[in-house]
């Protein structure tokens, strides 16, 4: 379906505000709405998918019309808590229409952080009462108008309603070209950090193709990847995982490998750090402005200074970084650095077409790590 007519049959059912958090199955559609709103008090990129909620429902208590809320299908976890006791029609009884690809379809070959949470995203929407239509390659537009019409019904009613899409199943043929003119990539920042790094270190890194390229890179230097944690799902928790293992590990310093995306998703976790202050705890945001790894859609970060973010929830040592010299400066004094340390590079958006994905399992991840940490076979 041409997104256009997606988009067209929603203003249609009286939307005109879009928040959420994009996907790579709805690039068309993210792309689009860039292209036509911009980032404007139309568009809204979330933080996270129960903020983008959270601004629905105030669009919706301050004007009376629905908004769109956009994820893929693993955000409806962060939107939950909101979705039950905000929106539904037991409590305020809100209208929003959320549009979710579906990453996991049964059927469909995915990543396995995504398998489980799609066999379960139809189940999910149904225990929270919200009548859903699936858009695929093969809907029509008479099937898809049909359920258009039945959904305005709903929304009259204070009801939320879904419409979920499948891989492929819009189209666009004018893709946005999200560019950047920072010199550093963040794979060559990743290698700079992996060659500074000692033999012990332990490394948390975060969802997305930063897991990806620092798993081709140790496979380039013939490192292993018993040092490594690769949190392939759970976006936005990568810190916290972080900080238990290196409270856990006083004796290791602890990298967490972050993104600027999935640091704004659940920010308070840097308040966590900085009031307990884990010393051998080194937090790396590479900062692109944009979630890349699923189109390149900006986030806020492009027009924040996380370091002064960093230094302002209690971090002992910041630092911002946009050249290579001023990174490996820094990584090598981080040795003799007492206390927490947070260091921001600004990255461009450039990643390799032909990067691949571990060829390891998630267990045999999690296995290897804690064997290296633990000393003992799990």
């Amino acid at each position: 379906m041409d997104v256009k007519n997606f988009v067209f049959a929603l203003k249609d059912m009286g939307v005109n505000f879009f928040t959420g958090v994009p996907d790579s199955l709805l690039s068309p559609f993210c792309d689009y709405i860039v292209k036509e709103f911009g980032i404007t008090q139309q568009h809204i990129v979330a933080a996270n998918e129960g903020g983008a909620v959270g601004l629905a429902a105030g669009h919706y208590l301050a004007t009376g019309k629905p908004a769109v809320v956009y994820m893929q299908n693993s955000g409806i976890g962060n939107a939950i808590n909101p979705i039950c006791s905000l929106l539904h029609e037991k409590v305020y009884s809100i209208p929003v229409v959320f549009v979710i690809g579906w990453r996991g379809e049964p059927g469909v070959k995915d990543e396995p952080q995504h398998v489980f949470q799609g066999e379960i995203t139809l189940d999910l929407l149904e225990i929270l009462g919200i009548p859903n239509v699936i858009i695929s390659e093969n809907t029509s537009l008479e099937e898809f108008h049909s359920a258009v019409s039945e959904f305005m019904t709903y929304l009259s009613k204070g009801k939320m309603v879904a419409f979920v899409i499948k891989k492929g199943a819009l189209s666009n043929d004018e893709p946005v070209k999200y560019m950047s003119k920072v010199p550093l990539s963040r794979e060559r920042i990743l290698e700079s950090i992996v060659n500074k790094s000692k033999a012990d270190d332990i490394f948390v890194c975060t969802t997305g193709k930063l897991s990806r390229e620092m798993y081709e890179i140790r496979e380039r230097l013939e490192h292993g990847h018993q040092n490594d944690f690769l949190t392939v799902g759970s976006m936005g928790h990568s810190v916290m995982i972080a900080m238990g293992i290196a409270m856990s590990c006083m004796d290791k310093r602890v990298y967490c490998l972050d993104g600027d995306g999935s640091m704004l998703m659940h920010m308070g976790s840097l308040a966590v750090v900085g009031v307990h202050r884990p010393n051998n705890f080194v937090h790396i945001v590479i900062n692109n402005g944009a979630h890349e790894s699923v189109g390149g859609m900006p986030t806020a970060a492009s027009q924040l200074d996380l370091s002064a973010i960093a230094h302002a929830a209690g971090y002992e040592n910041f630092f911002r970084i946009v050249e290579q010299k001023e990174l490996d400066n820094v990584l090598e004094q981080i040795p003799y650095i007492k206390g927490t340390v947070f260091i921001e590079v600004l990255s461009n958006l450039e990643s390799r077409k032909n990067l691949g994905r571990p060829t390891t399992s998630p267990v045999e991840n999690k296995n290897s790590f804690m064997e290296n940490i633990m000393g003992k076979r799990i």
